[in-house]
């Protein structure tokens, strides 16, 4: 993962307790279970696959630190030997004067040597080599757990945005659905007048044409509602039927716009996994420069042999060499290697720097959706009530016939656009509450008190920090 902020700076959300504010009843529907804010949030910190694959990368990075502490151990190996060998020796023949005369001979060995040996070499100096990647690995560990926090606050957000959706879409149903109700009386009221001759086929047509329109809002309606369930699945793993209202969060907070940039300057995840990046960086120069220093070992060794001979039965032998290497010329590559760590480490701080600007925006951006969104609602809340008192007159003076039946449609479809965007700002405002703790780096299961249990990377990296040996992972793999 980069150091780039992937957390989402959408925002909006909804105030807690308002039910939308509309008085509309809650009621549950098919087979999935009603659910709280806190109970989806607390599912998706346990089960969310993309959190749990972050999880296991962290552990992948902790395994880093073994591997570099593996430089300071002595490593051990050892051999073993066995074979045939088969040999022939021709004498040719030779005299000895006239009379004696030695006959050409031939002689055949078979033999099968054998040995063992065990060498073992121990580095004394690498050029610091194993100290530098070893602060190297610790920062990467580090910069993986930060990257966790930061993957964490991502799921929690998605989480918030897809339940207030869902909670949103249900409330939006319901005012299209209740919007049907109320156009099929304006219809039967309508015709019922024009039977009595007060108004024309044509108020009858409108009033016609509007509950038409109406069911296909409806229908649009689910399809949205399907849609955010859909995406609810995805996030959390389970269905949902109709969500409760959402609790407010604003005590959790910051005060002001200014504490809320300082806060996430200081602490939000995406910017320290940046800065640890940047120290792992800077250290890598320092272990690719130890390659051109003087590296010093010691190496044992034993070894024994089973020689079938007429003179020597078996040969032990031991030998303890220090050994002192001093790199002259290694073609440019060190050097290269050292120029490249360099750039590197340039890129890591410049990404620090990007990921402190994204995240001031997003700090900024989502304080202005809360205020926004906040006077939003307040403004929808007023509107509703202009619009209802306005709907009540048109529909009096429609009796006494000072005004026609697409007055009385106009004004309740001023009323229902009135509803649906209180309902849209106060979905808003929640969303846009989660989005800011998020940019500050609170959005966390610690902060917000989710009742599951936690997950600590540490227990891994002590599990596995100092093991010599074992192919198995602590979980058993």
């Amino acid at each position: 993962m980069s150091t780039s902020v992937s957390f989402r700076r959408r925002a909006g959300a909804l105030c807690a307790g308002a039910a939308f504010g509309l008085g509309i009843a809650l009621s549950f529907s098919g087979t999935a279970r009603a659910q709280t804010l806190e109970d989806a949030l607390a599912r998706a910190y346990g089960a969310n696959p993309t959190l749990n694959a972050q999880r296991a990368s962290v552990r992948a990075t902790d395994e880093q630190v073994p591997q570099a502490l593996s430089g300071y151990r002595p490593t051990i190996t050892a051999s073993a030997d066995v074979g045939i060998e088969r040999s022939q020796q021709v004498t040719p023949s030779s005299s000895l004067g006239e009379v004696l005369t030695i006959p050409k001979a031939k002689t055949t060995t078979n033999s099968s040597p054998r040995g063992f040996g065990v060498t073992a070499d121990q580095t004394i100096f690498d050029g610091f080599r194993r100290q530098n990647q070893l602060r190297s690995a610790e920062s990467n560990v580090l910069g993986a757990r930060e990257q966790l926090l930061n993957s964490e606050q991502n799921v929690l957000f998605d989480t918030a945005q897809a339940y207030m959706d869902v909670l949103r879409d249900y409330a939006i149903l319901d005012v299209r659905r209740n919007n049907v109700d109320v156009l099929r009386e304006e219809l039967k009221a309508a015709r019922e007048r024009f039977q009595v001759g007060e108004v024309t086929r044509t108020d009858t047509a409108q009033a016609e044409a509007a509950l038409e329109g109406s069911h296909t809002n409806v229908s649009q309606a689910e399809a949205q509602l399907n849609t955010s369930r859909a995406t609810y699945r995805q996030i959390v793993g389970e269905d949902i039927a109709r969500p409760r209202p959402a609790r407010s969060i604003d005590r959790l907070l910051p005060r002001g716009l200014n504490e809320a940039i300082n806060l996430s300057q200081a602490q939000h995840p995406a910017i320290l996994a940046a800065f640890h990046g940047v120290d792992a960086a800077n250290l890598q120069i320092r272990v690719y420069e130890s390659q051109l220093y003087p590296q010093i070992g010691v190496e044992a060794a034993f070894q024994r042999r089973y020689d079938d001979s007429s003179s020597v039965n078996r040969v032990t032998a031991g030998s303890l060499v220090g050994r002192l290497t001093i790199p002259i010329y290694a073609g440019g590559s060190y050097s290269s290697q050292v120029r490249q760590a360099k750039e590197v480490a340039g890129q890591r701080r410049l990404e620090a720097d990007v990921a402190r600007d994204q995240v001031r925006q997003a700090t900024v951006s989502a304080w202005g959706q809360v205020q926004a969104a906040t006077a939003q609602i307040s403004s929808a809340q007023a509107q509703i009530q202009a619009s209802q008192t306005a709907l009540n007159g048109v529909r009096e003076e429609a009796k006494v016939g000072q005004r026609t039946t697409l007055d009385v449609l106009n004004a309740q479809q001023d009323l229902l656009n009135a509803r649906v965007t209180l309902i849209q700002a106060q979905r808003d405002r929640m969303v846009a509450s989660y989005a800011l703790l998020s940019a500050v780096g609170w959005l966390t299961a610690d902060r917000l008190g989710l009742r599951v249990a936690r997950y600590d990377p540490n227990v891994h990296y002590d599990q596995v920090r100092d093991k010599w040996y074992g192919l198995r992972t602590p979980d058993g793999r």
